[in-house]
């Protein structure tokens, strides 16, 4: 069976996507398996990357990419010869970059010394302009090439977990720490554009985030407010929403979500 071993971010050749592929390899300049790379000749160039490969299981997959790439548009690619892009394209067609939030470099100063992980990168694709039937194409697709499960509460929140390649055929039974990031799905209802997620473990509590980003800058989910910070970022990408989900510090661990055994035992494997 085809194995998806690589999720990839790509950003179109320009000025604005260096500088936010700068920022974002400086937020995450104290994760551990956090690699940025630049291309040969002027930094910049078609080529810069940051991979982020999952530090446990030894071998798992699939990594997660950032990449300057010859694309008119951001896009999700998948080594599986499957991509994802931004509803409305980058021609000014889709909806517009969110008003509120924070720049970018704001952000990374901000949070400077305060990102310890990244539980999750994933893309809300919107209901409007995806029908079930791709929709549920898509999330197939993804599922035969990876180890995919259930969010356990019912949501259309599939998420793909890093795995070896045994696990990829007999399915994941080692519950461990650092089986990250994920890669989410989410088919949203009220989204009217593309939005691109990204979960990070921080060292801050709910209290310290919430002054570090009140609101219009930062807000919650329902739901989820006991668990992150919600910060959406500027950017110039027509149709492309951004944002950063904040997660509060966690003393007590690791829980059964940070080693995957809740969405393994109870949301099930989809295949």
């Amino acid at each position: 069976m085809d194995r998806l071993t690589e999720i990839a971010f790509l950003l179109p050749e320009s000025p604005e996507s260096h500088a936010f592929l700068s920022e974002l390899s400086a937020l995450l300049a104290e994760v551990a398996y956090a690699d940025h790379t630049r291309s040969a000749g002027t930094a910049g160039g078609p080529g810069d990357r940051l991979t982020l490969t999952p530090p446990r299981p030894v071998g798992a997959r699939p990594v997660t990419a950032f990449q300057l790439a010859d694309v008119p548009a951001p896009v999700i690619a998948l080594d599986t010869g499957r991509s994802i892009a931004v509803h409305g394209g980058g021609d000014g067609g889709g909806q517009p970059a969110p008003a509120g939030g924070v720049e970018m470099a704001d952000l990374t100063r901000r949070l400077a010394g305060h990102v310890r992980g990244i539980d999750h990168t994933g893309v809300n694709v919107p209901a409007r302009t995806t029908s079930p039937e791709q929709w549920h194409d898509l999330v197939g697709a993804l599922a035969s090439a990876s180890t995919m499960y259930r969010y356990p509460t019912g949501e259309d929140w599939p998420f793909v977990l890093p795995s070896t390649s045994d696990e990829l055929l007999g399915g994941i039974r080692d519950f461990v720490a650092g089986r990250e990031p994920r890669f989410e799905l989410v088919h949203d209802e009220w989204l009217t554009g593309t939005q691109w997620q990204f979960a990070l473990w921080t060292d801050l509590t709910r209290a310290e985030l919430e002054a570090l980003f009140p609101e219009p800058e930062g807000g919650t989910l329902p739901g989820l407010e006991e668990i992150f910070r919600v910060v959406p970022v500027r950017h110039p990408w027509p149709g492309l929403g951004i944002r950063f989900d904040l997660c509060y510090r966690i003393d007590d661990g690791p829980s059964d979500w940070e080693t995957g055994e809740w969405l393994v035992t109870e949301g099930g494997r989809i295949r």
